[in-house]
């Protein structure tokens, strides 16, 4: 029996792959940006709707630069997160595990420390979502720059950060040029999960487990190319944190019949289906199992079996179950 659609809605669900500065409403944008003095380029809230239309992803990361020119003030950092925080909740989103990008904003003069408690207060007002946060080092950054930023990071880890991710241009900086840094954030008792597989080859996703000894993998989609890759994935069991929607926003994926995410659930891959950057992708979490549901003919058991993978993937483990939910 397939599930009803408000099911969905009521269900408990669980975000692994969810950046914080592409999760903001756009109403919370638009405060910002006004208070900003705005964009001359972007009158008004449709316009502000219309800039999270891309071409590409190399579009996509300009557009997340443009976006984060309005974050110039910690309190800007509390005010989003809990803006984010009250979004999720009312998707029933209820526990989250969130990539933040400080490097980001420090090199523009603001604290790593500060912009992580920042991003903790404003998560803490509501306290109904069980929230932690995973340090993008952006490997866009010098290994060296990435070096120190971890160090920081490490300094206020009582934030709730329990993760280290890598992110940014995956095709221009492959993960062996941050072999050093993550052995270093292994070290330091962090979790470690690597953007890969999504605009670079399977090559990508081998050096993110074998040099940085991924926990888990973001994106992973062009590990489909790869017939050994898969394998080791099944075998494994490493999850991959996979977002249909956004890859076909970003032109990883030409479209969603093509996502590879059926193919990677019947081979036995622990698969998780998450937003990524909702706002600038106008996606819901919800809206993505109704989208696997219709384009990929998931059936209601499987849907679940999602939904309960992102609770066995999640490093801290969930306060509100699926495990048992009724509908």
């Amino acid at each position: 029996m397939e599930m009803q659609t408000d099911w969905l809605e009521r269900i408990p669900k669980t975000e692994l792959h969810l950046h914080l500065e592409g999760a903001i409403p756009l109403d919370a944008l638009w405060t910002l940006a006004q208070k900003y003095g705005g964009d001359p380029d972007t009158p008004d809230a449709a316009a502000l709707e219309r800039r999270f239309v891309f071409r590409d992803f190399p579009h996509f990361i300009e557009t997340w630069i443009w976006k984060n020119n309005f974050l110039r003030e910690y309190e800007d950092f509390s005010f989003i997160a809990e803006a984010v925080a009250r979004d999720l909740l009312s998707q029933n989103i209820l526990t989250v595990e969130a990539y933040y990008s400080p490097s980001d904003f420090a090199r523009h003069g603001l604290e790593v420390g500060r912009i992580t408690a920042a991003m903790r207060a404003g998560l803490d007002r509501v306290p109904q979502v069980q929230s932690h946060l995973i340090a993008d080092l952006v490997r866009d950054m010098p290994p060296e720059y990435c070096a120190r930023t971890l160090a920081q990071v490490a300094e206020v880890r009582d934030y709730g950060v329990i993760g280290v991710g890598l992110g940014g241009s995956e095709q221009k900086f492959p993960p062996e040029l941050f072999e050093d840094v993550f052995k270093q954030a292994r070290r330091l008792g962090f979790h470690v999960t690597i953007h890969a597989g999504e605009v670079a080859g399977p090559a990508s996703v081998w050096g993110a487990l074998r040099a940085l000894k991924a926990e888990r993998i973001g994106h992973g989609t062009r590990a489909v190319e790869d017939e050994a890759l898969l394998d080791w994935l099944a075998q494994s069991q490493v999850p991959v944190e996979m977002c249909p929607i956004s890859n076909v926003r970003t032109g990883a994926v030409a479209s969603l019949e093509e996502h590879p995410i059926r193919r990677f659930f019947d081979r036995g891959i622990l698969v998780t289906v998450n937003t990524d950057d909702p706002k600038m992708f106008g996606n819901r979490l919800a809206d993505e199992y109704r989208a696997l549901q219709q384009v990929h003919k998931f059936t209601g058991a499987e849907i679940r079996a999602l939904i309960e993978n992102a609770e066995r993937a999640a490093w801290i483990p969930p306060r509100d179950s699926a495990v048992g939910f009724a509908g």
